[in-house]
């Protein structure tokens, strides 16, 4: 199915935004803000109801729960 596909790209491009800020690429870089432009419309709404905690940002992880979720159902 296509939409099951789609949420896995987009897994990992999640994944990806995770990994880029580990290596701490600089913001400003094309990948980076490409990346960014990707999830930030669904990482920051998450972000307002569950704000960092000790300095750790759980939204991608919350994301990524829900996205495999939504694909369990899809079947």
């Amino acid at each position: 199915m296509l939409l099951v596909q789609i949420i896995d790209l987009y897994s990992f491009v999640v994944l990806a935004t995770v990994i880029l800020s580990w290596v701490g690429m600089d913001p400003r870089h094309p990948l980076a803000s490409f990346v960014r432009k990707l999830t930030e419309p669904l990482l920051d709404p998450i972000r307002r109801v569950v704000p960092p905690v000790g300095g750790l940002d759980f939204s991608p992880m919350i994301l990524l729960v829900g996205l495999q979720i939504l694909k369990g159902l899809l079947g």
